[in-house]
């Protein structure tokens, strides 16, 4: 089983200047030191008009910046939403690729629709077309990422013309991919793609166990892939609190103080029970209410990676018992320098033997999953794709409407340059004029 780590950003009230700065500085810091621990990845979500629950809005930004400062951990989008409004494609394809360069090929590509009434309406999207728009957005990102020209698409969400979209990524045909999953449906669902599944769902390892063989029967039985390259694997949250590592359980506790339950508290408030006033309503301070009034809300036992090495070594065990392939593990808000001694105890006494097991673990699944491969390659859906027209181009001067010309500060902007190509030439000649003057005198 594989451990990686992810980001929220958390940002709790009362914020400063600096707060936002800091937040990502210190995430950079973190990310560092976790490749250097032997962390498998570090995923980032990407939400939108969430404030105090999450300012990762920019993922790709903080990936490409940390993807400097390491070199094995595998930078994951956990995930890019994909309806049109909020990523495009093409877009979310150009982004993808660059960011597959700049890492040289560790990119995993995470996919979702969202959920939450302030990123689906702050962005006009109906709920009730979300998944058609990523069955479709992620249909045409997948082509455009591969396909040299993409020829063309038209849905009942996206239309977009031929193009090439550059640059393609590092790794052929295209970064593993993944989509979210809160529900056993969507797991099947991601099964039957031969796509990895992002199992969002906060439960424990025997549950998780049972969600983890769904998935893998389900892949054998029904797999039909659409995308060129298959990605058989299932994720999950190791527990629902954030992680805290620290020489003794009780010193572990302590650190973790009261924020280790906002990341779930969050969810709550902008996906069920909260009603949300933008810049107004006080996320942080409510959730310490009912921290106040329920103390389970910020810790319980056994609710995720927290405590001392033994402990953590213990609680991980459980899950990679359950047969799941990767989990991931919270970061709690506002605490970077117990979060930095977390990383560095859990790389020094609680990874190595993951990482050894994982490595033969493996090895052995490649051999298993071989001929339920074949099969699922032998029921390949084709990704609808027409022709290229040879024949078609682009070019000119772009139109609106009926023809009408829209474009009027090119022209003039040409016509500035040749102006100053003119000029320019002019100065020359000038200057040549001189100096054959002066070499006659």
């Amino acid at each position: 089983m594989k451990i990686s780590l992810f980001y929220e950003f958390a940002l709790p009230r009362p914020w400063t200047d600096d707060d936002e700065y800091q937040m990502f500085q210190d995430g950079l810091d973190e990310v560092e030191l976790a490749d250097q621990a032997g962390f498998s990845t570090v995923w980032l979500t990407e939400h939108h008009f969430l404030e105090e629950y999450c300012h990762s809005t920019a993922p790709e930004m903080f990936l490409a910046a940390a993807s400097q400062r390491t070199e094995n951990i595998r930078l994951g989008f956990g995930i890019m939403h994909l309806p049109p409004a909020i990523n495009h494609p093409a877009r979310a394809a150009e982004r993808v690729a660059t960011l597959d360069h700049l890492s040289n090929g560790r990119v995993e590509f995470g996919t979702g629709e969202s959920s939450s009434v302030g990123e689906l309406g702050g962005f006009a999207i109906d709920p009730a077309d979300k998944r058609a728009q990523w069955e479709e957005a992620l249909q045409v990102t997948v082509r455009c990422l591969t396909e040299a020209p993409f020829t063309g698409f038209k849905g009942n969400h996206i239309e977009m013309p031929a193009r090439n979209v550059v640059p393609k990524p590092r790794q052929t045909p295209h970064p593993p991919l993944w989509v979210a999953c809160t529900r056993p449906s969507s797991v099947q669902m991601a099964a039957r793609m031969g796509i990895g599944a992002l199992s969002f769902a906060y439960t424990g390892p025997e549950a998780l166990g049972e969600r983890v063989r769904g998935y893998y029967q389900e892949f054998e039985d029904h797999a039909a892939p659409m995308v060129p390259q298959m990605n058989p694997n299932i994720l999950a949250i190791g527990g629902d609190l954030s992680m805290m590592v620290a020489p003794t359980d009780e010193q572990a506790i302590e650190r973790l103080g009261v924020g280790g339950g906002f990341f779930s508290y969050g969810i709550m408030h902008y996906y069920m029970t909260g009603m949300h006033t933008p810049g107004r309503t006080e996320v942080w301070q409510s959730y310490l209410d009912a921290v106040k009034e329920d103390p389970s809300v910020a810790y319980g036992p056994g609710r995720g990676a927290i405590g001392s090495p033994d402990t953590v070594r213990e609680f991980l065990r459980g899950y990679e018992a359950s047969g799941v392939d990767e989990i991931i593990l919270l970061l709690n808000p506002r605490s970077h320098e117990a979060t930095m001694e977390s990383l560095e105890i859990m790389g020094r006494e609680v990874l190595p033997e993951f990482i050894e097991r994982d490595k033969k673990a493996v090895a052995e699944k490649a051999k298993r999953m071989a001929p339920i491969l074949a099969k699922a390659e032998a029921r390949r859906v084709p990704m609808p794709s027409p022709a290229f027209d040879e024949d078609y181009a682009f070019g000119g001067l772009p139109t609106g409407r009926g023809g009408t010309f829209t474009a009027g500060e090119i022209p003039e902007a040409m016509a500035e340059i040749e102006e100053g190509q003119k000029q320019a030439a002019a100065r020359l000649e000038e200057q040549q004029r001189q100096l054959e003057e002066r070499g006659q005198g």
